[in-house]
């Protein structure tokens, strides 16, 4: 791991960590079901066999958790608003009470208003979810807006729509395959219709955490390069596009719900101007023609049928999860977004980037994080234009279809007694934040 000082970012860039209301804040009793619990409810959903019932506890440890922020000296902590709380009686006294012990820490709130925990009884496959959506958007931005500091519709809309309803391996357990398309359309359109509802009520600095990766081929043999340029447009270019460029990746737009001239009135909603670009950024991904079996590849199996095959990206260090390292392709991420978007790119905010590993004496943790904010500092010092970094995560949570196995952390939850022991990762980003003043 390199010892030298991480380089200097410019003034008011923003640092933060980030959380999701499902993965941490349990008390499942106060708030309504989302689709999450119902799917976790079958055996066999998760791999440890484990709920998000209790989590981490964070909603009755809000405040031992906002010291942890306060203690590690970011500026911003990026935590999601749960939809299905917000429908039960008192939903909303929770946030109430959580963003402001946020800002009497000094740490800006920054809330994400849909993390993947649906309310039971909606389907994004139905576009009237899109609408729902944007109501629940307006009650949500009546009461925080005065203090919210930054707002993100979505989280990786991308990742829900595949996992969730394309293979079927994260709620609500759909195996949709392509058919699985018009969820992404219409979790667009929701985006779009919410980015409205908060402009309404007078709420600024809006984005969408998107997330992306570099796109690599097998090789250079036709069948590699076609396969791996139809994987791009599947899960960058599909979610990316619209929110540029007004207009989805040529022969993607047919395959939505609705006759064309619909889809096109879509795209001017999901095209309202953002004020940034949220990026959730993890790896690369190596991609090939089919090789005509499953292949199993960070914990999901990928059927056989698949027009491209995922490939081990060899010869890199991986994480507790399988993950390839490779902190030079976010720079490679970020100057090629710059490169194919030019001006019309808003300015971008890395809203995730962490890494799954056991232990205390995360070492392997501080280097993860010491080669990419690296990487993103080579992307500002190229003339990217990247306002903010948020790890992912503050605390060991529940990691959605694999139970409480992997560690994400700064912060280290025993899921028996719920006491929290930061790592020295929160230690060593401590010191980095410090030396950034």
């Amino acid at each position: 791991m390199a010892t030298n000082p991480i380089p200097q970012f410019p003034a008011g860039f923003l640092w933060g960590v980030s959380t999701s209301a499902h993965q941490i804040e349990g008390a499942a009793d106060e708030r309504e079901p989302s689709v999450w619990d119902a799917f976790t409810a079958e055996p066999g959903r998760v791999k440890d066999g484990s709920t998000a019932v209790v989590a981490c506890d964070h909603y009755h440890r809000y405040r031992e958790d906002v010291a942890l922020l306060a203690g590690l000296g970011v500026d911003a902590y990026r935590f999601s608003v749960s939809w299905p709380r917000v429908n039960s009686t008192r939903g909303l006294d929770f946030y109430d009470r959580l963003v402001d012990e946020l800002c009497a820490a000094g740490v800006r709130p920054v809330a994400t208003l849909f993390h993947w925990d649906l309310p039971v009884g909606l389907d994004w496959l139905e576009r009237d979810t899109a609408t729902r959506f944007a109501e629940y958007v307006s009650v949500v931005a009546g009461r925080l807006g005065d203090r919210v500091a930054k707002w993100i519709t979505l989280n990786e809309p991308a990742e829900h729509t595949l996992l969730g309803h394309a293979l079927g391996v994260h709620a609500p357990g759909g195996r949709l395959m392509f058919d699985a398309l018009p969820v992404a359309h219409h979790q667009l359109l929701a985006h779009g219709l919410a980015v409205r509802a908060l402009r309404a009520a007078g709420a600024g600095d809006i984005g969408i955490a998107n997330s992306h990766g570099p796109t690599w081929p097998a090789s250079r043999r036709p069948q590699d390069v076609e396969a791996a340029d139809f994987y791009d447009i599947l899960l960058n270019r599909l979610f990316a596009e619209p929110l540029i460029l007004g207009h989805y990746p040529e022969g993607i737009g047919e395959l939505m719900p609705g006759a064309a001239e619909d889809i096109e009135s879509d795209l001017k909603v999901i095209a309202e101007p953002i004020d940034w670009y949220g990026i959730n950024y993890y790896a690369p991904t190596r991609v090939g023609a089919p090789q005509g079996s499953e292949i199993e590849f960070g914990g999901i199996t990928m059927p056989a049928d698949l027009p491209f095959s995922v490939r081990q990206i060899e010869d890199r260090p991986v994480t507790d999860f399988g993950w390839p390292v490779v902190p030079e392709a976010l720079t490679e991420l970020l100057t090629g977004f710059r490169e194919r978007y030019g001006d019309r790119l808003p300015p971008v905010v890395i809203t995730e980037n962490g890494c799954s590993y056991e232990g205390l004496d995360d070492q392997d943790r501080i280097a993860y994080l010491d080669g990419h904010i690296r990487a993103l500092h080579r992307a500002v010092a190229a003339g990217v234009d990247v306002r903010g970094y948020f790890v992912w995560s503050l605390l060991d949570n529940f990691e959605w279809a694999e139970g409480y196995a992997r560690r994400f952390g700064l912060v280290h939850i025993d899921h028996d007694t719920l006491e929290r022991t930061p790592k020295a990762s929160y230690a060593w980003l401590r010191d980095v934040l410090r030396a950034q003043r």
